[in-house]
């Protein structure tokens, strides 16, 4: 296997270092105005004399910088242009020339040039204030898709791992097209559906702000938004796909279908999706669902509060598909909008997705306290049905005022049954656990934003969440840990254990700024609000006996010289009532926010004919400050203190099973953690060398956070939380630099990340310390060939160390990579994108070697509308995959049984 792999990967890097894209001149040069002050942002175009075609372009950078690179013993013109003056064309002839060209190109003014004019003709790239615009035809090269595709091309974009569309190396906050959002913004959804050749334009929006009123208030620096132009036949018209793929993998028939419908005009947009398949394509992840459940809106984040509701799911979005061996899938999609005049929009949303995943693996985990070790095999079947609504309005009827309202509707069927043997010592304990919850929620935000005059500026946003959950537990078990505490009849052939709960929650969160604008260059932000929340918690545990009869349970057996109940009946109200001041100021390249908190919380707890209660005041500091060396060069500080508060989960102080191993139970009189956050961090874009820098330093610091007190026997475990002294904060460090860079027909890629975690915990009465030091380091090159197969190769190394009361685990997987694209015949394109890994740990008692290799062959005659494929994942047929985690408590290596080898013949429509 090694010596393959060795083979393989040698030939991959010999093929990439043999392609040349031919000699080149390289013509370097400074953009001026007629008094010779650099021009910034300029576009330069180099087009054949002989055709007028395009070959190369670029864009200046701060200081007026460019450089291109000419095909050797040929003409061209070069055209430089800039928002307001005269576009200069200048002939340069690279004939019977060896070395570089430099140059100076002043700009003179346009004659009765008006402001704002826009370009007549088409440039590669237009620049308009925060507003950059790409032409997309002049990108292209052919044989793109999706808008991905495009993406891919443009200078300072990308798609990152994710799947979401990158500006500059960070990831946007939204996708819109033709000014609407495109299901919410979600940038991953619109990189992988819109169709490349329905789009026009990319227009690129820096120092991004949904309220036009508060742009440039606050600190914007690192928000940017995508809006698609489409091509002119794709307005007022219906276009789309409609895709049909079938084949076999593991002796099953294998289906996917993955229609899309799409319709433009100036009034309403429709957009349809759907995805149904058995392949283990996944068309929603966890980070989808997070922002269209309206995630992003956290008001009392902004004021130094944490306070999260608790999501009792059962956390299906979380375990990724390619860790199953059985993924069936269902989901439809749909986003509409419609300005019902120039003052008053309507939008919305609608999913629906059902999906069915089996998951088989085998677990060992090491308990650090009692040192023994559990070999687990698992068999999951897991059902979400899963529906997600979204009614907006926008009203506008002038620059100074603006209303806005979000209604979200989410609802979910989950079911979950479990197979499972533990084995540790002398114990075989055969475990079935089945878990259900159909929880609903419903979100709302009203949003208002009144420019009373140009130095004065109200919002004000109010936020309701309403939440009723009721996760179900069964257990059964051949042998039951907690017998001795909850008081089982134990005369029984398996011990049948059952736990209802019903959690609901109303939250309300209201917040007013008001903004008092200095001058240009500072402002003062003045802010109130208020955080309710009011949560009703009941929970039961009960017994089926082998004739059918129930017994509940009320109350445990003296467990630790106490006694505690097994049912919950809690009546819980948080609430922050806040006042806050900042101040932004501008001098010179610095930019600094100061700003300061001060809070009242209140906490009322009421169970068990007992009430408990907590006042507090806190003043809570922050400090945002950002250096401009220049317009895509900064350097940037940010320090927080957070008070951190939990929901009634930790405060029910009935008992709650977490799993067959796992009882616990909260702390009434549980106090707020307290978070230092210091944040440091450096960026830098250069488009004259195409160079791109991402470096950041975290590091936070918890005093009396909230940990769990348990007590372990054997794998069992009981626990409560509670604050642990301040003598014993959390410490997390982390750090992640990465370096791409563009040059010719390659990009280089380089990207590091560490953390290092300190955390206590108590177990059987003793401090517990534990530490994880994690490493993840990658490096690819790339290839951007117009005619020559592209190829990307590059290399991962991770290495994760866990030390657990003086116990160390180090893991570590090696993944060298590689992936080609070439067209060829005329038609034909072929895919190929391949991984190897060997984990394994320093021990060497833990290893596994595989390969993902997958691949596709396509065909699409010229100008017909008709593509055919064959498409292969896990060409190799890998059996198994592996990882490993860490908690207070236990290490844990997982091998999970994948899907097998999957190939599929799949013909497309586009229209």
């Amino acid at each position: 296997m090694k010596s393959t792999f060795t083979l393989s990967f040698t030939i991959c890097f010999l093929l990439f270092s043999t392609l040349s894209t031919g000699q080149n001149i390289k013509l370097i040069g400074q953009v001026v105005d007629s008094v010779g002050k650099p021009l910034a942002m300029a576009s330069v175009i180099a087009k054949q004399k002989l055709d007028n075609k395009a070959v190369t372009f670029s864009i200046t950078n701060d200081d007026g910088l460019f450089q291109l690179k000419l095909p050797k013993e040929d003409t061209f013109i070069i055209e430089i242009s800039f928002l307001g003056l005269e576009t200069l064309r200048k002939e340069i002839s690279t004939i019977n020339r060896e070395d570089d060209i430099q140059d100076l190109y002043i700009l003179k003014d346009k004659p009765n040039a008006l402001e704002g004019v826009e370009l007549v003709y088409e440039m590669p790239v237009s620049i308009k204030g925060d507003t950059i615009v790409y032409n997309a035809d002049s990108f292209n090269r052919g044989n793109e898709r999706k808008l991905k595709d495009v993406i891919k091309n443009m200078p300072g974009l990308d798609i990152n791992e994710n799947g979401e569309i990158e500006v500059e190396g960070k990831a946007i906050q939204k996708v819109m097209v033709e000014g609407d959002d495109f299901f919410d913004g979600d940038s991953k959804l619109a990189a992988e559906n819109i169709p490349s050749d329905a789009v026009d334009k990319v227009e690129v929006l820096r120092n991004y702000n949904e309220v036009s009123q508060l742009k440039g208030l606050g600190n914007d620096q690192d928000n940017s938004a995508i809006n698609i132009r489409l091509k002119k036949g794709k307005k007022k018209f219906w276009f789309g796909e409609v895709n049909s793929s079938v084949g076999s993998g593991g002796d099953e028939l294998r289906y996917l279908a993955n229609p899309k419908l799409f319709y433009y005009s100036p009034d309403y947009s429709v957009n349809i999706i759907s995805n149904f398949n058995n392949t283990g394509q996944s068309p929603i992840t966890f980070q989808d669902y997070f922002n269209f459940t309206g995630g992003f809106r956290n008001l009392n984040a902004k004021s130094g509060t944490q306070f999260n509701i608790s999501d009792s799911g059962l956390g299906f979005l979380l375990k990724p598909n390619n860790q199953a061996s059985l993924a069936e899938n269902e989901f439809i999609a749909s986003n509409f909008s419609y300005k019902y005049n120039k003052k008053l929009n309507f939008s919305g949303f609608g999913i629906f997705s059902g999906n069915r995943t089996g998951y088989d693996s085998q677990t060992t985990r090491n308990y650090i306290v009692t040192e023994e070790i559990e070999n687990i095999t698992t068999d999951t079947d897991q059902q979400n049905n899963l529906g997600i609504i979204k009614l907006s309005t926008l009203y506008k009827p002038n620059a100074n005022f603006q209303l806005d309202y979000d209604g979200f509707l989410n609802m979910s069927t989950q079911s979950e049954n479990t197979t499972r043997l533990s084995q540790f010592s002398d114990v075989n304990n055969n475990i079935t656990e089945v878990k259900d919850n159909d929880p609903i929620s419903v979100n709302q935000n009203l949003n208002a934003y009144y420019t009373l005059s140009e130095k004065n500026i109200f919002s004000g946003q109010i936020q309701h969440q309403y939440k009723d959950e009721d996760p179900f537990y069964n257990a059964v078990l051949d042998e039951l840990p907690f017998d001795d505490i909850i008081g089982t009849d134990m005369n029984q052939s398996v011990f049948n254990m059952n736990q209802n709960r019903r959690i609901k929650t109303n939250k309300m969160d209201a917040l007013l700024d008001y903004y008092r604008v200095l001058n240009k260059k500072s402002n003062l932000n003045f802010s109130t609000g208020i955080t309710y929340s009011h949560q009703q918690f009941n929970s039961n545990i009960f017994q089926i006996l082998d004739n059918g009869t129930q017994i509940d349970f009320e109350e445990s057996n003296e467990f630790n010289d106490e006694i505690f109940p097994l049912e919950n009946d809690v009546n819980y109200r948080f609430t922050d009532v806040f006042l806050g001041v900042r101040y932004k100021f501008v001098k010179g390249n610095f930019t600094a926010t100061p700003g300061v908190s001060l809070h009242n919380y209140n906490l009322e707890t009421a169970q068990q004919n007992l009430t408990t209660s907590l006042n507090e005041w806190k003043l809570l500091p922050e400090l945002f400050a950002i250096y401009n060396f220049r317009r895509t060069e900064s350097i940037r500080f940010n320090y927080r203190m957070t008070a951190e508060y939990t929901d009634v989960n930790n405060y029910a102080v009935g008992a709650i099973f977490n799993n067959y191993n796992s009882l616990f139970r909260g702390n009434r009189f549980l106090e707020n953690a307290l978070a230092n956050s210091y944040t440091l961090s450096y960026f830098n874009f250069n488009m004259f060398n195409y160079v791109n820098i991402n470096a950041n330093l975290n590091y936070t610091k918890r005093v009396n956070g909230i940990k769990q007190n348990a007590v372990v026997e054997e794998i069992n475990q009981v626990t409560n939380p509670i604050n642990i002294s301040s003598n014993f904060p959390d410490e997390t460090y982390s750090a992640f630099g990465s370096f791409s860079k563009r040059f010719k027909k390659y990009q280089l890629k380089t990207s590091a990340r560490v953390n290092y975690n300190n955390f206590n915990n108590i177990f059987n009465s003793e401090i517990t310390g534990s530490e994880s030091f994690t490493q993840n380091y990658q490096m690819s090159i790339r290839t951007n060939f117009g005619e020559w197969p592209n190829l990307e190769v590059g290399y991962n190394y991770i290495r994760n160390r866990y030390d657990n009361a003086n116990t160390s685990s180090t893991f570590i997987t090696e993944r060298p990579f590689a992936n080609m694209q070439y067209e060829f015949w005329n038609g034909f394109e072929f895919e190929a994108d391949w991984s190897y890994y060997n984990y394994k740990d320093v021990d060497d008692t833990v290893r596994n070697e595989y390969a993902f290799l997958s691949s596709s062959l396509r065909y699409q005659k010229p100008d017909s509308r008709w593509i055919y494929s064959i498409d292969v994942t896990n060409l190799l047929n890998v059996q198994s995959i592996n990882n490993d985690s860490f908690n207070q408590n236990f290490n844990t290596t997982n091998e999970f049984f994948v899907l097998p080898r999957i190939v599929m013949a799949t013909i497309r429509y586009e229209f």
